[in-house]
């Protein structure tokens, strides 16, 4: 979920305390974004957000742990959908079915974490995160953080930790694949809309490669 999304969805049944503390994240964090796009992320001290944001040097490590948080923390959850997906799924159903189940549901409700974004903010968070090597190094980090915990997951259920590792990875790396073309439709001038429009035959190509294995793919002619 996106922040002004999360924002929206949570200040319907929070009070006016809890309103005000997240209007003022969502404020320092855009703050943030915006000037790190401007000057770039290295060029901006926590100071000069808290400044632009008006508020106090504390208050932005208050709600933000660390400079690169303030890039990562609203989005950084989205790296555990996986495991989540298997741990949450239905009885009788394998874990590819559940990542599936959830990737698709995710392109219907145009899902900005899998790139999907309608309004170009988010994209414009993924172009600083590439153009910024601290950044694509927390990425990296978090992303394998994520498939980690899913293959911990596996190798609790089935007991076999090799397989478990192959699993979660074979999964991550089909939804980064999807996303990443997501991304680079957009890029390449195409609106959401005519991007989701085959998202979902495209997500079902993949995982039922992975479903089914690599057994005859890329056998070479004879």
């Amino acid at each position: 979920m996106a922040p002004a999304e999360a924002t929206t969805t949570a200040t319907t049944t929070m009070g006016l305390r809890e309103r005000k503390k997240l209007q003022t994240e969502l404020r320092i964090y855009r703050t943030a974004v915006e000037l790190f796009l401007e000057k770039s992320f290295d060029a901006v001290s926590v100071q000069e957000i808290a400044d632009a944001a008006e508020v106090s040097k504390m208050t932005v490590f208050n709600y933000f742990g660390t400079k690169e948080d303030l890039v990562f923390r609203p989005i950084e959850d989205h790296f555990s959908d996986a495991a989540r997906a298997v741990r949450s799924r239905h009885p009788g159903e394998s874990a590819v079915a559940a990542v599936r189940r959830q990737f698709l549901q995710m392109i219907e409700t145009r899902d900005p974490s899998i790139g999907l974004h309608v309004e170009p903010f988010g994209r414009r968070i993924r172009k600083l995160v590439m153009e910024t090597p601290v950044l694509m190094e927390r990425a990296y980090l978090t992303s394998e953080k994520g498939a980690r915990e899913l293959a911990d997951l596996l190798a609790e259920e089935t007991g076999d930790t090799v397989l478990a590792l192959i699993a979660a990875a074979t999964l991550t790396a089909a939804r980064n694949a999807l996303i990443e073309d997501h991304h680079r439709r957009l890029d390449a001038g195409e609106s959401v809309e005519e991007v989701a429009a085959t998202a979902t035959e495209r997500a079902e190509r993949a995982f039922a490669l992975v479903e089914q294995g690599l057994g005859n793919y890329a056998r070479k002619a004879q």
